[in-house]
């Protein structure tokens, strides 16, 4: 169990339902630039709660698990903005990463990104990101414990944590 601080924030979800919604209010305040990584065992909620941010975020698709696909492209309606859904489970290597270009998309400023998977490859991505770790404690319940990196991300967990916790 984590200690707690003001780069960490724990929450218990009791349900898929819950998971989704707490991605969808995170996708409602994601700025360009935004990286958020998931991590957690095969069945932990990560798929659940990327479908969350995506839906808080506008995506006009669901999103879908990008296992076979590895990067799957959603846009929204008001803007020109990307989201960016990538899953490195099936990559072993770093040059198979690297051949996804992903260098282009992590960071930049028109694109949020997230990605599931991202504790197999955690040397590739940079430092600002908002990472969250799932974890099973039964059957329905997941503890979401997320850890902010960097100022921007730090910003960010600041307002969700505001608009989650209120304090």
């Amino acid at each position: 169990m984590p200690i707690l601080d003001a780069n960490t924030l724990e929450f218990i979800s009791r349900n898929p339902d819950q998971t989704r919604r707490l991605g969808a209010r995170l996708g409602a305040m994601l700025p360009g630039g935004s990286i958020v990584a998931l991590e957690g065992e095969l069945g932990s909620g990560k798929t659940v709660l990327a479908q969350g941010i995506g839906q808080g975020w506008g995506a006009l698709d669901p999103l879908l698990s990008p296992t076979f696909i590895l990067i799957r492209r959603h846009q929204r309606a008001h803007d020109r903005q990307q989201l960016y859904h990538i899953d490195l489970y099936r990559l072993e290597s770093p040059l198979e990463i690297e051949d996804l270009g992903l260098e282009e998309i992590l960071g930049a400023p028109e694109a949020i990104t997230i990605v599931e998977w991202s504790d197999r490859h955690p040397d590739f991505f940079p430092p600002e990101r908002l990472q969250i770790q799932l974890r099973w404690l039964d059957e329905y319940r997941r503890a979401l414990t997320c850890f902010a990196h960097g100022p921007q991300h730090q910003a960010l967990l600041d307002e969700f944590r505001k608009e989650i916790v209120g304090h």
